[in-house]
């Protein structure tokens, strides 16, 4: 864990590392929709095999068509951070900064923190920061992307805050370790 520490405050760097390799697998994704959309496919003879579907224009472009863009959004948000030269998520007596992804909402008052959790969604851990007043952090959103994405959040996690360790220059073990200690010091 690499973490800089003045007067208390905690400054958690962003990983170029972890962004630049979830960067070439967006990238990678956004090739492989490419292929699917105009690679070349042996002609459909007509006889099915376990998966002559997939030979299919009607399921490869829609597929191949999803996968460009979901994922060539993701590597524009990806480069776009990657670029950011902030610090990732700033721990102090104020509360927690988060600036950890594309979508992250800054700075989260301790007094708001009800409570600290690790989830675990599909195969990634995040950090659920549930808020007395979830309604004012959904107002903060910037874009109709950053709205939805909380709007989600909080309808499926009762909070439309999460934090990742996916860009972090610090695991999700640590950070919610380090989040729950620092919490029970500033509340207090």
């Amino acid at each position: 864990m690499k973490t800089k520490s003045h007067n208390g405050e905690i400054k958690i760097p962003l990983s170029k590392l972890k962004m630049t390799l979830l960067l070439l697998g967006a990238v990678l994704f956004v090739a492989l929709g490419l292929w699917l959309i105009f690679g070349s496919f042996e002609s459909y003879s007509g006889s099915y095999s376990r998966y002559s579907y997939v030979k299919e224009p009607i399921f490869r472009i829609p597929v191949g068509l999803l996968s460009v863009v979901f994922f060539g959004l993701c590597a524009i948000l990806i480069f776009l951070k990657l670029l950011d030269g902030k610090e990732g998520l700033i721990i102090n007596e104020k509360g927690i900064f988060d600036n950890s992804g594309y979508f992250s909402i800054g700075l989260i008052i301790w007094s708001d923190i009800i409570s600290i959790e690790n989830i675990k969604q599909k195969d990634n851990n995040f950090i659920l920061v549930r808020v007395k007043n979830p309604k004012t952090y959904i107002n903060k959103a910037r874009g109709f992307m950053h709205l939805k994405a909380m709007r989600a959040n909080y309808k499926w996690y009762n909070s439309p805050i999460m934090i990742s360790a996916n860009s972090l220059q610090i695991n999700n073990k640590e950070l919610y370790t380090l989040l729950m200690n620092k919490m029970e010091e500033f509340k207090n």
